[in-house]
């Protein structure tokens, strides 16, 4: 039974390996990778059990023994704040017989009960207790499963893995990039998240290319000059980083990239200019909150940070956003937006709501229509991915990416 086990794995694994060798340069995904469950599987084990995600901002946990759950995939995870001020992340799997140790969604707890048998764990995932156990059980060796977290400028990142991919470049670019816009200093003032019948990819690939946003996002295009070309927008980004050196600030981007090669985590940063005259991603192109960081004015751009699969960050000089992929299954994932203010701003004082999230609710409601369109066109039998645009330069690099991520064999850790 074994060797038919493994033969049906090696078996599952050789067609995958073709489906990435048969892929076409230049050219988008086939049908293939937005619906096979084994390629689905191979992504969650590549992708999202290898790389460091962005779960949060830390001031959704402000308060000692504060804790949130978060899912992906089938995977639920404790954040918490220990009493010392540090962050774990630890699974909310019981070491006993698997139960869900903590049933609440958020809260404040030093010790997490599983409702079943009773086991005592803390915050940290030690576990404290487990009544009428044999006096040579050793609590030590049964704490809760710890995930490794870094907190870099406010942002908490966690990974599976369990020798993750060294992210000191990553703390390097987000202090050089988020670490001007006072993310550290930030806190949430809005979450909300948008369930998307596609697949996790089809989400991302969206995401990453403005080609789509002329036709699909007037709004967002009113403002923001990513919706044209980069050789045709030039003068508009010399003209922004001007205004930046003016403020004495030098935002850490310089269009870098770095790949997941030699073991490091993969990130991209670049800036791109708003139209003259716009300050901010609003509806109006107005400030929608205080000044952030150590901006004393507008510079009319914009900071964007790609890091691994599934995080994106948006700065700017006002407020900031997160924008998280979560994989829910082969057909579904969702989009959590997560808009950040300083974090001594104060609703209905120094911002209105509606106006700080009007512009991203909008585009992003379009974004779901437009990716559950593809979703649905890309079930056809005879659909054949098309040549990737110039404008889709962001989409071309991610897939070769995602391709090199799930087909590469060595350094793996699930």
């Amino acid at each position: 039974m074994a060797n038919t086990a493994e033969a049906v794995i090696d078996r599952i694994a050789d067609r995958i390996d073709c489906l990435v060798a048969a892929h076409r340069p230049g050219h988008g995904l086939a049908r293939a990778f937005y619906y096979d469950p084994e390629i689905y599987r191979r992504d969650m084990e590549r992708v999202f059990r290898r790389h460091w995600h962005c779960i949060a901002h830390e001031s959704v946990i402000p308060n000692a023994n504060d804790f949130e759950v978060f899912r992906i995939d089938t995977e639920q995870v404790i954040v918490t704040r220990a009493a010392d001020g540090s962050v774990n992340a630890i699974l909310n799997v019981c070491r006993h017989r698997g139960a869900e140790v903590c049933t609440k969604q958020k809260g404040n707890a030093r010790v997490f009960v599983c409702p079943y048998h009773a086991w005592t764990y803390g915050n940290d995932g030690s576990l404290r207790a487990a009544r009428l156990m044999p006096k040579d059980f050793k609590r030590e060796d049964h704490g809760l499963k710890k995930l490794h977290v870094r907190v870099v400028e406010g942002l908490i990142f966690i990974c599976f893995a369990d020798e993750p991919l060294d992210f000191s470049e990553v703390e390097n670019l987000l202090r050089a990039t988020c670490g001007q816009y006072g993310w550290a200093s930030a806190k949430v003032a809005y979450r909300e998240t948008y369930p998307v019948d596609a697949n996790w990819k089809l989400a991302v690939e969206n995401y990453v290319e403005c080609y789509h946003c002329g036709p699909a996002h007037p709004e967002y295009s009113q403002t923001h000059a990513l919706e044209q070309p980069l050789h045709m927008i030039e003068a508009l980004n010399e003209a922004m980083e001007a205004r930046t050196c003016a403020l004495g600030i030098e935002v850490g981007s310089g269009n870098h990239w770095q790949t997941s090669r030699e073991g490091r985590e993969a990130i991209h940063a670049f800036r791109y200019a708003l139209y003259d005259g716009v300050q901010s991603g609003s509806e109006d192109g107005k400030a929608v909150a205080p000044l952030m960081g150590r901006f004393s004015d507008f510079d009319g751009g914009v900071t964007s940070i790609h890091l691994g699969g599934t995080t994106f960050l948006v700065c700017y000089p006002d407020h900031g956003m997160i924008y998280r992929f979560i994989p829910k299954t082969a057909e579904t994932c969702e989009m959590e937006l997560i808009w950040l203010v300083d974090g001594k701003a104060e609703a209905g004082r120094d911002y209105d709501l509606e106006k700080l999230t009007w512009l991203w609710k909008v585009t992003t409601a379009e974004d779901k229509t437009i990716i559950e369109h593809t979703a649905r066109g890309v079930q056809s039998h005879y659909f054949v991915p098309g040549p990737i645009a110039p404008m889709e330069q962001n989409e071309l690099r991610y897939i070769d990416w995602y391709l090199d991520e799930i087909s590469r064999l060595d350094g793996v850790s699930a």
